[in-house]
């Protein structure tokens, strides 16, 4: 993946600095105003921050992993992003916090209480063109090609029943180590039949920042321990609010002439995630919230900025295309790559 074009002088500045051997860089600019998970040179700064600690960019020094003045640069832009986060998502609950037997039902009421959101799905599923639906899954290629990933970063932070159950979930994410059943895989042989280019972040300059804010939450619960929780949390939103958007996101690709290797990757999900619900709300999240009583809380907030960020996304395609607009930036979704 290459470096994409600044969004601003944050990123111009990051970016300069990236091109060149791991040194000192200085304090970066303040920000621009406005809501910080619709910020586009925030959020792709942070987002190149973070993808340093996955597959990085090519010409990009890997000692930039770990450089101490970029780390700083790092935390005041993760500041910025958590107090948007703030602002964004109300805490639920925020005293006093679910016991933990109750942690399943005060997930499931999370997820009810979304439900009047807007129904991407549904559009997806009955009213969508082509070029739409490829504008999706351009979007979602975003996290989808390194599925997984994000919330892996918790296992080594758990112990027991959380543990346990986190890392069944995780092993059906990564096709049970078999490289075609990888759900990223999957992913990519949709893609493929869309005629999309399937590269990894291919269409990173293509994204608005509500999309890279979406995949940011992850690396941000991800990479800070104290944020396990909410990791959790948001992995329980993901799993408990997957199975019936994907059927819908089947059918609607199959309406557009999808055959069965374009529609494995959301049949795929369909089955999966509705056992995984169960473990993650129940096994995980309980499990976590009994030995971690005090960050009961934390599980909630996590899953409550899945929630809003998807819908924010949303809100903004269904937008664009009632308008007659792309949801994308520039011209039309890069084709086959490969």
């Amino acid at each position: 993946m290459q470096l994409p074009a600044p969004r601003g002088p944050v990123t111009a500045l990051l970016f300069e600095a990236l091109t060149g051997p791991p040194h000192e860089i200085g304090p970066l600019p303040g920000p621009a105003g406005g809501r910080a998970v619709e910020d586009e040179d925030l959020q792709l700064a942070l987002f190149a921050c973070y993808e340093l600690h996955y597959q990085g960019f090519d010409g990009v020094d890997d000692g930039w992993e770990w450089e101490p003045s970029l780390l700083g640069a790092r935390q005041t832009l993760e500041r910025r992003f958590e107090e948007g986060l703030a602002e964004a998502v109300p805490r639920p609950f925020p005293a006093p916090h679910p016991l933990p037997m109750h942690m399943r039902r005060a997930l499931a009421g999370l997820v009810a209480a979304d439900g009047d959101g807007p129904c991407l799905a549904a559009f997806l599923e009955r009213r969508a063109d082509l070029g739409q639906f490829r504008e999706f899954v351009t979007h979602r290629s975003i996290y989808h090609l390194k599925e997984a990933d994000p919330h892996t970063w918790a296992i080594p932070r758990l112990r027991g029943r959380a543990k346990a159950a986190l890392v069944e979930i995780q092993a059906d994410e990564y096709g049970g180590g078999r490289l075609e059943r990888m759900h990223s895989e999957l992913f990519r042989a949709t893609m493929r039949e869309l005629d999309l280019d399937d590269s990894y972040g291919a269409h990173l300059d293509r994204v608005p920042a509500i999309t890279l804010a979406i995949g940011n939450v992850m690396s941000l619960f991800g990479l800070h321990r104290r944020h396990r929780g909410a990791l959790l949390g948001h992995l329980a939103a993901l799993e408990m609010t997957s199975s019936l958007p994907n059927l819908k996101y089947g059918r609607g690709l199959r309406r557009l002439g999808g055959d069965a290797t374009a529609c494995r990757f959301y049949d795929e999900h369909v089955q999966a995630d509705a056992v995984h619900e169960q473990i993650a709300a129940h096994d995980m999240c309980g499990g976590f919230a009994a030995e971690h009583p005090a960050l009961a809380g934390d599980v909630l907030y996590g899953a409550a900025c899945a929630l809003t960020l998807d819908r924010i996304f949303a809100e903004r395609l269904l937008d664009r295309w009632a308008r007659g607009a792309t949801s994308l930036r520039g011209a039309a979704p890069a084709v086959g790559g490969r």
